[in-house]
Order: structure tokens, then C-alpha cells, then sequence
């Protein structure tokens, strides 16, 4: 089985979290492009959806799929979305596709986080995947510098502007041992946005594609 091959077991086992008669929380990548191929052979039977990206609305929309502002939804039952990495405690580092802060908002609002991943994404330690911050565009520079203090190499994603009109640093070379600690540090300098350690915000519900088929955990 090929690696979209278990990216796409893994998006179509999500729609068992799927409830009927609700909006759907979705998120944004390869693995999710399934899930909403999966979505649209029951887009009759939920109310819509609302998507952290404009590629995955756009990608919604095309299916006949009503998406809505997520400032007019009071809650969403679940929200599907990928990761970059995933670990034994369901922390994440998410935002390969730079739509990390939308994808944060709506983890927030969401009741249950279903991560959908092929089995190449698990990983013991994270941080071998570099990790995506979020920057505003003056601050990039002294965003750079503070991550250096903290033991990274941080790399501009150069030609990369983000759906919210900002910037992408990849930090490299980060063993990240505490990825809550992280999360905060981070977060905490003047000028990010936020940083795409889902830690705060882990999964609740994990679902890999492996070579066997779809695994739930």
C-alpha cells in the first residue's frame, strides 16, 4: 500500500466520528483531501462544515458542501485534520501547510479532535519535522533571534504568506522534550501568532493508515 494509499484509509475511516444533522469541523492537507472525497458521499446528511483554509473551502464548496464563518457556529461536534507529526501522548506539530493558526482556532471550538495520519507520522520524540511559527511580517527578525535562543535554527519559508496575511518560520533542530512548555514559550513572544505545536490542544481520537488498513486509537 502506498503512502496516499493510507492517507486515504485513514480519511475515509473518519466518517465514523461523523454525526448526522451537525457542521463539521475540517482541516486542511493530503490526508484531509480524503477525508472530504469521504465527506461528500454524505454531504446530504450533515448540515456543512466549516474549514480552516482556503484550499480546503474551495475544495468543499466544489462538492455542493455549505461552509460556514466559523463566527456563526456556536460549536462543532468534531473536527478532522492531519498532522505533520504525532506522538504517543496525541501532541502534534501540524502547520506543513501554513494554515496552523486557523487550524488552532478551530481545534479550540471543536469538541473532540479526530487526527487522521498514515503510520509514517508517529514519531517518539517530536521535532524532527521542523516546526512552522506564524509570525507578523516586522517581527521576523527578532522572532528569528528569540528561537535561536531557545536551541533552534529557524528557516524563512521564503514566497509563503499565510491565509491571515503573515509569515512562516520553520525551526529546525529542535528535540522538543516538552512540547506543552514549548507551546507556551513560544507563543509568548512578541510578534507570533501562534506556533504549530497542538499540545495544549492534542487529539482525542487518532486514526492511522498502515499497510493493513485503518487503525483507531
Amino acid at each position: 500500500m502506498t503512502q496516499d494509499e493510507m492517507k486515504k484509509a485513514a480519511g475515509w475511516a473518519a466518517l465514523d466520528y461523523v454525526q448526522k444533522d451537525t457542521i463539521v469541523g475540517v482541516g486542511t492537507g493530503s490526508t484531509v483531501n480524503h477525508f472530504i472525497d469521504a465527506l461528500a458521499t454524505m454531504k446530504n446528511q450533515i448540515i456543512g462544515a466549516v474549514s480552516s483554509s482556503e484550499a480546503s473551502t474551495e475544495k468543499l464548496l466544489a462538492y455542493g458542501i455549505e461552509v460556514f464563518d466559523l463566527n456563526s457556529v456556536d460549536q462543532l461536534s468534531i473536527y478532522v485534520d492531519g498532522a505533520d507529526e504525532i506522538n504517543g501522548q496525541n501532541h502534534m506539530i501540524k502547520g506543513g501547510g501554513a494554515a496552523l493558526t486557523r487550524e488552532k482556532i478551530v481545534a479550540a471550538v471543536a469538541e473532540k479532535f479526530i487526527c487522521i495520519v498514515d503510520n509514517t507520522k508517529q514519531v517518539d520524540v517530536l521535532g524532527e519535522f521542523p516546526l512552522p511559527v506564524e509570525v507578523i511580517p516586522m517581527a521576523r527578525s527578532y522572532v528569528a533571534r528569540e528561537l535561536v535562543k531557545q536551541g533552534g535554527d529557524p528557516v524563512y519559508r521564503e514566497g509563503v504568506v499565510t491565509d491571515n496575511g503573515n509569515v512562516i518560520l520553520d525551526v529546525h533542530s529542535m528535540k522538543i522534550i516538552n512540547p506543552l512548555e514549548m507551546e507556551r514559550d513560544i507563543n509568548a513572544i512578541a510578534g507570533v501568532v501562534t506556533n504549530g505545536l497542538f499540545a495544549a490542544r492534542g487529539a482525542d481520537h487518532v486514526v492511522i493508515g498502515t499497510p493493513e488498513g485503518a487503525l483507531k486509537r
